[in-house]
């Protein structure tokens, strides 16, 4: 069959209705994307490779659009005769009912149309291996319209069995959303995991093991600045002074750190919102010592295999370093930094809001923790300082 291409006259660009030819020969890309056939008729083609036939209209004065089927189950000779079939409804304002399809059809669909709001690379990753490995092997053959509650319990009675609490309600979460995408779009009309809110009841958190007697931090600190290795010395230097998250420190960049402030982009950050880290004259001190082992690199702490310093320290040198000191699992933790700092700055007074800001805990309102990370900066600054004073006081006091 002969395809004629698309062509321009005086200046606008004229698109020729599909062929066969032209939708077999579509091949998947690094981003979804549409070609159009006519009268609102394109096809989507997904980054996995599949297909799907969509209709775009008007309603209400509102813009919409409807699925009718996937390629190549569905041909383009069929999806025209759907698309008028449903424009016909749509003319004598006929409901349209949109075809449901596969769980995992649907699933991969919202996957893509979200794609640009997920916060980072990583973040994309695990949306996928979630799906992959915990959700489309149990439901993804099944249709939309015929998953019930039933269904998903055995996902997430699965993963809590392994005791896998955390993962389990992300499970839940991850369908919850494919069900809301899929009703908005006119293939569910309901919510099955809706009726399993509060049905994941984890044990409670174990505290993270951590150091709060006085003489015991004055000791942890000389030990840590007897630390054979330089760099992961001064990894646990700036982890006692900043008191942020072993992640955090490890992939803290060059191009972050100005002056006497570090500021973390909420990419990096747990909570996905911005931080502000003021630097102590200590802290400072050892970022500038640092400087001359990694300052070539992009990382401060970079992996001990990466002699450009391409790649961060590994998630686990500070531990092994801390347990090589002789501190056990039930002593003290790469994350009992934070609470050391938490507790001995709560019993020295300070005020609880700065406390918590510079934890970078969550603020309960939403809407103002998205503006609130510069919040209390000069009184953190000062309590910042205090700190780091407060080390070396107990550094230096006799054992």
């Amino acid at each position: 069959m002969y395809y004629k291409p698309d062509y321009t006259k005086k200046g606008v660009v004229y698109k020729m209705p599909l062929t066969d030819i032209k939708v077999k020969a579509l091949k998947p890309r690094e981003k979804r994307y549409q070609e159009s056939d006519s009268d609102g008729l394109y096809i989507e083609v997904m980054t996995s490779g599949k297909k799907y036939w969509r209709l775009r209209y008007f309603k209400g004065g509102k813009r919409s659009w409807t699925t009718i089927g996937e390629y190549p189950a569905t041909g383009l000779q069929e999806a025209r005769e759907r698309r008028n079939d449903l424009r016909k409804k749509l003319r004598d304002n006929i409901p349209l009912i949109q075809q449901p399809g596969l769980f995992s059809a649907i699933a991969e669909e919202w996957a893509n149309a979200h794609e640009s709001k997920l916060s980072s690379e990583k973040y994309k990753k695990d949306i996928w291996s979630r799906l992959k490995s915990h959700i489309l092997p149990f439901i993804g053959n099944k249709d939309i319209t015929a998953i019930s509650s039933l269904d998903i319990i055995p996902i997430i009675t699965r993963l809590t069995e392994m005791h896998s609490f955390e993962m389990a309600s992300r499970v839940r979460n991850i369908c919850a959303q494919i069900f809301r995408y899929a009703i908005s779009t006119g293939r569910a009309a309901n919510d099955p995991t809706a009726a399993l809110r509060g049905a994941i009841i984890a044990p409670p958190a174990k505290r993270l093991a951590s150091l709060t007697n006085p003489v015991e931090v004055a000791q942890l600190l000389r030990s840590i600045d007897a630390y054979p290795q330089p760099i992961v010395k001064m990894a646990m230097q700036f982890s006692a002074l900043t008191f942020c998250r072993p992640g955090e420190i490890r992939h803290a960049e060059w191009v972050e750190i100005s002056g006497d402030e570090w500021r973390i982009p909420e990419r990096k950050m747990k909570m996905r919102r911005p931080h502000i880290v003021p630097l102590s004259r200590q802290a400072v001190d050892v970022l500038g010592k640092i400087r001359q082992l990694t300052g070539f690199g992009g990382y401060v702490f970079p992996n001990n295999r990466s002699p450009k310093g391409d790649r961060p320290m590994s998630e686990n040198t500070v531990l092994v370093a801390l347990r090589s000191m002789s501190y056990t699992k039930d002593q003290m933790t790469a994350h009992g930094f934070r609470s050391m700092a938490s507790t001995l700055l709560n019993e020295n007074g300070f005020n609880v809001d700065w406390i918590e800001r510079q934890l970078a805990h969550v603020e309960g309102n939403s809407v103002r923790a998205a503006y609130n990370y510069a919040e209390y900066l000069p009184e953190r600054r000062k309590m910042m300082q205090w700190w780091a004073d407060y080390l070396d006081e107990l550094r230096q006091s006799a054992e």
